[in-house]
This record gives C-alpha cells, structure tokens and sequence, in this order.
C-alpha cells in the first residue's frame, strides 16, 4: 500500500470546548488496529510537510475514518490550523504504526488527549461483547474537559473513574492519578495496563506501576 493518502473531511463536529471530531472518507485496503495512529497533515500549501500523530477512534471495519482531536489554539500548529478546515476539505494521512493494541483485560489509565487511543479499543470490546475485566481510570482538570463522557460511561459503567485536578464536584475523583489511588481501586499487577497522557503524567504513573510490581511486559503504552 502507498504511504501516503488524501482523504476528504466529511462531517466536523465539536465534541467538548476544545475537541474536534473529524469524519472522513476511507482509502481502499486502509487497514489499522484499534489504538493505532497515522502522521496526518492539512493538505493546504505550507502544510502539507507538517505532519503530526493523530490516532483512529474508528474501528478497523468502519466504513469511514474518525479522528477525534484536542486543539490546543495557544500552539502555533497543525491542531490549531485544524480549526480553520471545513467539510470538503483534505487532509494527509500514512499508513498506520503504534505500538498501543489490546492484549487482555485490565485497568486503562488516561490522561487528557490521552484517551483517544484508548476510545478505539474500548469501543471494540463493548461492540464484541468483551469488556468484561476491564477499567478506566481518567483524569482530566475539569468535567468539562471530560472526551466521550456518555459513551464511556455506557461501555463501562462503574469501571469508570474520573479523577479532577481543578473541580471538586463531590462525586468524581479530586487530585491526580498517582500510587494512593491506584492502591485504593486495588490495582491488580498481575493484569495488563494501559498508559496513554501527557509526558509528565506517564513517567510519574509508569514510576508507581513498577513500584507497585506490575512487570514491563505488563505496561502497554507507546514506545
């Protein structure tokens, strides 16, 4: 297959204050694993070489691609330029690489933006049936930051855990993701665990996790 591909922005629609979701066309023979990603670019003159990671929060046999996007307008970039584009337009994309797949029940961890690898795969396990032994821990600074409240909490239920750095709502969460907390959900290390958020955020998590036993062979995230 062709490593790189134009693809056309179907239906944009906003999912919080700051996310963006994009609805496009699907290349043919276009195949990924959920989790996966693609180096995507806005195919406009001075863009086109301005390639960034975005993941797919489609599933693999869906007839379009979706990509569901944080912007983040202080950033002189490609999300911000993502808000200028409109239905019709193009956009980039290669083929897909990531190293975030599912390997087997256990406990989500994510931060922020840091759920959208994780929104393919859960979706496919609640469309197969298979969420069975399977968490998700995310943290956000308010609700309002909160990607996919709803469908989240339809797959989930009450494996469902937000946790708020900034709003004390009294039913969420207040704090960060750290050992204390994953000691009170009683973390199982002898399950898989999959980390995906900001930089800071997953060195400090992935310090606990060890400290805690989980084995690196336990710990998904991206390489």
């Amino acid at each position: 297959m062709k490593s790189e591909h134009r693809i056309t922005i179907r239906k944009i629609a906003s999912i919080t204050h700051d996310v963006l979701q994009f609805t496009t066309d699907k290349p043919e023979g276009y195949s990924f694993t959920p989790g996966q990603a693609t180096m995507m670019a806005i195919d406009r003159e001075g863009l086109r070489e301005e390639k960034r990671p975005f993941t797919f929060t489609c599933l693999p046999e869906d007839a379009e691609l979706e990509f569901t996007i944080k912007i983040y307008p202080t950033h002189d970039g490609v999300t911000d330029e993502l808000t200028t584009v409109k239905v019709g337009d193009s956009l980039l994309i290669e083929n897909a690489w990531g190293a975030i797949n599912y390997k087997g029940p256990g406990t989500f961890i994510a931060g922020g933006a840091g759920i959208t690898p994780f929104i393919a795969i859960l979706k496919d396990l609640n469309r197969k049936g298979k969420m069975d032994g399977n968490r998700l821990l995310f943290a956000n600074k308010t609700s309002d930051d909160i990607i996919l409240h709803k469908n989240l909490k339809s797959w989930l239920g009450d494996n469902y855990v937000n946790i708020l750095s900034e709003e004390d709502t009294g039913s969420e969460e207040k704090g960060h993701i750290n050992r204390e907390l994953l000691e009170k959900y009683e973390l199982n290390t002898s399950d898989y665990v999959y980390l995906c958020g900001p930089p800071a955020m997953e060195e400090a998590v992935t310090a606990d996790l060890y400290a805690m036993g989980l084995s690196e062979a336990h710990l998904v995230k991206e390489e």
